[in-house]
């Protein structure tokens, strides 16, 4: 969901109405979701068990055609640019790596180990509590082009952020979710987490980095962004139809939870909502005080508030299965993801004035 993509013709229509009425398509498909789930248990029961060594094979072919295009979208030349405007990177690494993961952890430790202490089985505190370390272990990679492209953000130095954020969680996702968990008491089945990563980012990253060196292969060389582009426009509307139908699937398999239980639903939410705020806040303070251009910086606090919900759902249904507590909070997360990242969007867009003014000021 690059700028790129977004900017091609093939793509405009498609892109435009997905991005005016997300909210909406999410909504709709949330209800759906939870609407099938209690009208057909016995079909989501099928589709839960169709598994292969603790994956969910239906989720995985979902993701993978919600991942995969943006995937090529990434381009690991501009690595080349990474000293480039280097407030905003260093902004995003840190905030991403060393402070969001060990929040989103104590945030959950807080409030289910003693805030709802008296609400919930501790047993069940621990499943939501890794539910929500794997949410804060996973920056964002494919709606961050959305976020940065509607608050008109730069959009090479996104590309750049992605591309460094993606090579660090190949190497950082499961040494720090293996950490968050022991910590707080939970058996980390080490082979389960590693092929997840396998499964969700180097697969997807792998191919989508040679589908884009064979397209560049085989074009002009001042063409090559464009075979790029026009190839990312046609297989976008997959990505979609596969973040509309994971929303469906996830909030199928959780539907008879989130009815029989609405209070719980609010109780994970809380966390996930001081965590959100709390790290735009942070993001976009610290980016203000050190005068980071706009165009960089919303991008910036955007990044580190969104979340790659589609590695913790995946991740988590293949450490603890579809039914867990840990699968639940990831679902709550993408519950709770798209109306806060729009309303931060509008946040930032309505404050871009007086932080632009700042900025040329120091100028």
């Amino acid at each position: 969901m690059t700028d790129h993509i977004a900017a091609a013709p093939a793509a405009e229509p498609v892109m435009g109405l997905f991005e005016r009425y997300l909210t909406l398509w999410v909504a709709i498909c949330i209800v759906a979701g939870i609407a099938l789930g209690n009208l057909f248990p016995p079909i989501f029961g099928t589709l839960a068990g169709l598994e292969y060594a603790s994956v969910n094979l239906v989720v995985a072919v979902l993701i993978w055609a919600m991942v995969y295009p943006m995937m090529v979208a990434v381009d690991f030349s501009s690595l080349r640019h990474i000293g480039d405007k280097p407030k905003g990177l260093i902004l995003t690494v840190v905030v991403n790596w060393l402070i969001k993961p060990f929040t989103m952890a104590a945030l959950g430790v807080l409030f289910f180990e003693y805030v709802f202490a008296d609400l919930i089985d501790p047993a069940d505190a621990q499943q939501y509590i890794a539910g929500l370390i794997l949410l804060g272990a996973a920056p964002c990679t494919a709606m961050v082009f959305v976020w940065s492209q509607l608050t008109r953000g730069d959009p090479t130095y996104t590309l750049v952020q992605v591309s460094v954020n993606d090579v660090i969680m190949i190497f950082a996702f499961a040494p720090i979710v293996a950490l968050l968990l022991g910590v707080t008491d939970l058996v980390v089945p080490w082979e389960t987490l590693l092929l997840s990563v396998g499964l969700y980012i180097i697969v997807p990253l792998a191919a989508g980095a040679l589908t884009r060196r064979w397209l560049t292969s085989h074009a002009r060389a001042s063409e090559s962004e464009t075979a790029v582009t026009r190839f990312t426009a046609a297989v976008k509307p997959f990505s979609i139809i596969g973040l509309l139908a994971t929303v469906v699937l996830l909030f199928g398999f959780q539907g008879q939870v989130i009815i029989g239980q609405p209070v719980l639903i609010v109780l994970i939410a809380v966390p996930l909502l001081i965590q959100s705020y709390g790290i735009f806040a942070l993001t976009y303070a610290a980016a203000y005080a050190w005068r980071v251009p706009f165009n960089i910086a919303a991008p910036c606090a955007l990044i580190g508030t969104s979340n790659f919900f589609e590695l913790a759902v995946a991740v988590a249904i293949s450490l603890f299965g579809l039914q867990s507590g840990a699968a639940l909070a990831t679902v709550v997360g993408v519950l709770v993801e798209v109306p806060v990242m729009l309303s931060l969007v509008g946040f930032a867009n309505r404050t871009k004035g007086r932080y632009q003014s700042r900025a040329d000021s120091s100028a």
